[in-house]
């Protein structure tokens, strides 16, 4: 299937909720005893990773949200994520780099679910319960929280992910990233001397999800890859005061300003390294309009080193290195970031080709994603999907003497507990054979493995 035939294209969330459970049961779970706000829906989905489980989670009932459905784990799956594109592990990069590449703009409605309820004035945004992920976690935060700022001078709008916190009634504290291009337009606004506007979007289907965590410049407007991704326009209502498109069918909308003079304290926060980070920007999203449908779904990302939210951050990065590599190196089989380097390591498996190949693709690597901080190539027997494959071959193929390159002084994440200010050194590590290597690989015949399967099945 392409992106354009996928099953859950409606662009509504809650129509995805309903039928993704009607046609996948075995992947959803609902958790229907009651749940504490303070770090209970997290602790349910460690237990399940734990467990090497990651099914959609449905809490119907979570302290202090009023009935309101929380909804999480979401991205947790590969599968699931490939069943949601509309093709399978294999073709998600395809899939989403033709999305990228096959951009269709939004279009602009009158009227969605969104606008079904409006709060003006005595702005309380207390009245949008928010969820404590871990006991790090300074306070609840909305981590779901994709803030949309025009730019105008462009007419682009950009979309990103922001942690908020509640810092007072009618306001957000927030972290932007400074090498982000939403931290671009604020510096452009103060420098005019002006407040941003800016839509801070809870609750998307996950396609719209996914399309805001793309890699791709400042020139490109991610409601464009969204609708790339459904195979149709994104239908995006206007704000009432700064006319912001944002989803027509999204659960709650805050309309509202950053003012770039306004600082306030942030933090700490788990992050996706597994730390609990207090680096922040320390902005302040101050909220003028609140939107919501009549029956809002609270949709929530476990933060932190889940798979949750590094699959939703690392799916699109992979995407994007996998076109960049693949034109420069078409011998370049499979790419993937494992979950254990955070977004920090990445495995790559490589046909036989020319001496002194392996080494160029891990240093392309390196250099073309700064955060990156290790990467390994493996020859394309071996299964970089399965990490217990590419240690193997780390540990078979691989000399520290010969085939280790260290480069430091570099620029990396500022979320890098290790590095130094965000300065950090790289690794390059080629476990491919090489020549005279003559050692073969044990295997078992199909045909023994047959009638293994037919034993154990009859048993």
């Amino acid at each position: 299937m392409t992106a354009a035939s996928a099953p859950f294209r409606n662009q509504d969330l809650h129509h995805f909720l309903r039928d993704y459970e009607e046609w996948h049961p075995e992947d959803v779970l609902r958790v229907n005893e009651p749940v504490r706000a303070d770090q209970g829906v997290t602790a349910v989905a460690v237990e399940l990773w734990q467990g090497e489980r990651f099914p959609l989670l449905v809490f119907p009932d979570v302290e202090g949200f009023s009935g309101m459905p929380v909804v999480t784990n979401v991205f947790a799956s590969r599968a699931r994520v490939a069943r949601i594109m509309g093709t399978n592990i294999e073709g998600i990069h395809a899939a989403y780099r033709k999305a990228v590449v096959e951009r269709v703009p939004p279009r602009v409605v009158d009227d969605g679910p969104v606008l079904a309820e409006r709060q003006d004035g005595d702005i309380e945004v207390g009245s949008i319960p928010m969820l404590r992920h871990f006991d790090q976690d300074r306070a609840p935060y909305l981590t779901s929280a994709i803030v949309l700022a025009r730019d105008d001078d462009t007419g682009v709008t950009n979309a990103s992910y922001h942690r908020c916190m509640r810092a007072s009634p009618d306001t957000l504290a927030t972290s932007l990233h400074s090498r982000g291009h939403l931290w671009v337009q604020l510096e452009k606004a103060r420098e005019r001397g002006t407040l941003l506007n800016v839509a801070v979007v809870i609750g998307g289907h996950p396609l719209f999800m996914l399309a805001a965590s793309a890699r791709v410049g400042i020139d490109v407007d991610e409601r464009d890859i969204a609708g790339g991704l459904f195979g149709e326009p994104l239908e995006v209502v206007e704000t009432p005061r700064h006319g912001i498109g944002v989803p027509a069918s999204a659960d709650i909308v805050l309309e509202g300003t950053i003012d770039p003079t306004v600082r306030l304290d942030e933090g700490p926060f788990g992050e996706y390294s597994g730390y609990a980070s207090a680096r922040s920007t320390n902005n302040a999203i101050r909220v003028e309009t609140i939107l919501r449908r009549r029956d809002p779904v609270f949709l929530d990302i476990v933060s932190g080193h889940s798979p949750d939210h590094l699959n939703l951050g690392r799916i699109p990065r992979e995407s994007d290195m996998v076109a960049k590599i693949g034109e420069r190196f078409p011998t370049v089989r499979v790419l993937e970031y494992p979950s254990s380097g955070t977004h920090f390591h990445c495995y790559a498996s490589l046909a036989p080709g020319a001496p002194g190949l392996p080494r160029q693709v891990a240093l392309a690597l390196l250099g073309l994603d700064p955060y990156l901080k290790m990467a390994v190539v493996v020859d394309d027997d071996i299964d970089v999907r399965d990490e217990r494959e590419v240690l193997w071959a780390v540990a078979t193929r691989f000399q520290a003497d010969r085939d280790l390159m260290v480069m430091g002084g570099l620029p990396g994440s500022l979320l890098d507990p290790s590095s130094s200010g965000g300065i950090t050194a790289r690794m390059a590590i080629d476990a491919t054979r090489k020549p005279g290597f003559d050692a073969e690989r044990v295997s078992v015949s199909e045909e023994a493995l047959q009638r293994a399967r037919e034993i154990l099945a009859s048993g």
